[in-house]
């Protein structure tokens, strides 16, 4: 019987002990971060929701143009991006929700995970203009979502919520349409 060669068996020990540092390290440097409190911070255009809300548990009501209420929690996993209108919504306000219903479209297959609910006093021209085409129109008679909306006339600010209701980010009165896609095209898939 041959004895294994001692270099040998070192070699082969070296290359295993490598194998296992190369795939751990990360996981322990993971583990490090974690335990200092370090957490990444993605560059999103909105604004966090803090304290997190979920408008299907809260029961927050939004009643639609035809008396239905809207459904929080979608059958199929989509998103509702809600669009609040400031006083006298006119022509800035339906340019940011062209733009937001533009910010669909360039999800291209994926636009179908995406519901647009308007919810507030929609512009004079709404239904001219073709906004009716794509936003679903609502209204929040008890004022639950006071606090989002914008107070500056012919302003609109935006929500992004999850499919089970939950909401996600706040892009308050004057943000950046281009930056709302931008985020939908990371969250939607």
């Amino acid at each position: 019987m041959n004895k294994p060669d001692s270099a040998a068996l070192r070699a082969s020990r070296l290359k295993l002990l490598l194998i296992m540092l190369v795939f751990g390290a990360p996981i322990f440097g993971a583990g490090i971060l974690t335990a200092v409190g370090w957490q990444p911070s993605g560059k999103a255009n909105g604004l966090p929701i803090t304290p997190q809300r979920n408008f299907a548990s809260e029961q927050l009501q939004v009643t639609l143009a035809d008396g239905k209420t809207w459904p929080w929690r979608a059958s199929e996993p989509q998103m509702t991006l809600v669009a609040l209108a400031g006083p006298d919504c006119a022509t800035q306000c339906l340019d940011t929700l062209t733009k937001m219903a533009a910010a669909r479209i360039t999800l291209n297959r994926n636009a179908t995970h995406l519901r647009l609910l308007f919810v507030g006093v929609p512009p004079a021209n709404a239904a001219a203009s073709g906004m009716t085409n794509y936003w679903q129109l609502g209204d929040d008679s008890t004022g639950a979502l006071a606090a989002f909306r914008p107070t500056g006339p012919d302003s609109v600010s935006a929500l992004l919520v999850e499919s089970d209701g939950t909401a996600l980010s706040l892009y308050p009165a004057g943000f950046d349409p281009s930056g709302l896609r931008k985020d939908l095209q990371k969250v939607i898939r």
